[in-house]
């Protein structure tokens, strides 16, 4: 188990960054994507808002406790491929 910070980066270059200050603990970094996918997700849906009118140029960057980044997972990743569907 570790303590997982997620970093949501706001739009390709705009260089908004919202920081996760309390992070969440979770057993490796697969957990971690499988957290941010259904986070983003839940942001596509229900958090419409006048700051961020695309979502998805957005990105969780992934860090550990120590502040070293594990991944990073685009907003993107919420829609699967066509080839996958």
């Amino acid at each position: 188990m570790g303590r997982y910070f997620f970093n949501l980066h706001y739009g390709a270059g705009t260089g908004r960054i919202a920081i996760d200050k309390e992070g969440s603990v979770l057993p490796d970094a697969a957990a971690a994507r499988a957290y941010a996918l259904q986070a983003a997700r839940d942001l596509v849906r229900c958090g419409r808002s006048d700051a961020e009118r695309d979502w998805f140029a957005c990105a969780f960057e992934i860090v550990d406790a120590a502040g070293e980044p594990v991944l990073t997972v685009p907003f993107s990743e919420t829609v699967p491929d066509a080839a996958d569907a």
